[in-house]
């Protein structure tokens, strides 16, 4: 089974198409990798998917079940979750603050319960520092856990939303260049994080990335998008070779 089926995306900004009939799969259980050059509507395609913008044109299935023009809120309940280039945390926040508002909606948000079940919510806070703490751990960054979220790298920003993901209960994340930014020593750790991710949690991945070599240690399927269309899927090494996407990258990061 797909986790992501997206079938004829087609989006219009003006007289300027993003995306031109793109249609690709992301298998359950996968890290699938997304490519092409600048421009090639790779973001755009996020947008849609993520319910961010609707599309003037296609449709979008998650496991199966047609998601398309669903807003991000809705989809976020169901499971999908989309991280940003730049990420969005709440710069104020703790780290550990950052992970618990990311969890699903607790019963101690509903209005009366304040009032009339204390005991109750402490508890369920209890618990719920305890998870986030958990993933801190996981993610090497519960020395961090007090720390305001700005104070951290841009490459543990990354971590951080990864670890939000987690405590989201994501079932596909929409990974948008996890390696931009980011020192070598970091990205080996953050790969790692997400390979792990990936097997022990079972969560999808489908991710934007420049760093080929990234993309070929983490994606047994590439899917490259030139033009808002898909012009090649395979693996990192038959994309290399595809005459297609070696004219789009213009023979550079397709030969490096």
């Amino acid at each position: 089974m797909n986790a992501l089926d997206v079938e004829g995306l087609t989006k219009r900004f003006g007289g300027f198409t993003a995306l031109d009939q793109a249609s690709f799969h992301v298998p359950a259980g996968s890290i699938t990798g997304l490519v092409g050059p600048n421009g090639a509507g790779k973001s755009t395609a996020f947008a849609v998917i993520a319910g961010f913008l609707r599309p003037d044109g296609g449709r979008v299935r998650l496991f199966g079940e047609e998601v398309t023009g669903t807003p991000p809120w809705v989809l976020h309940r169901r499971g999908l979750v989309r991280t940003f280039q730049i990420p969005r945390l709440f710069p104020r926040l703790s780290v550990l603050e950052n992970l618990m508002a990311a969890a699903p909606p607790q019963p101690g948000e509903r209005l009366p319960a304040p009032w009339f079940a204390r005991r109750r919510i402490a508890e369920e806070e209890r618990a719920l520092r305890r998870a986030a703490c958990a993933v801190l751990e996981r993610l090497d960054l519960l020395g961090h856990a007090e720390a305001p979220a700005a104070q951290l790298s841009g490459g543990q920003k990354k971590l951080v939303e990864l670890g939000r993901a987690l405590m989201s209960g994501a079932r596909v994340v929409l990974l948008d260049e996890p390696a931009a930014g980011v020192n070598r020593t970091l990205l080996r750790h953050i790969a790692a994080t997400i390979q792990a991710l990936n097997r022990q949690d079972g969560i999808t991945f489908l991710l934007i990335e420049h760093d080929l070599e990234l993309v070929d240690e983490l994606c047994p399927l590439v899917h490259c998008l030139a033009e808002g269309r898909v012009i090649a899927s395979g693996s990192m090494a038959e994309i290399r070779r595809h005459p297609a996407v070696v004219d789009a990258y213009l023979g550079m990061a397709v030969t490096a």
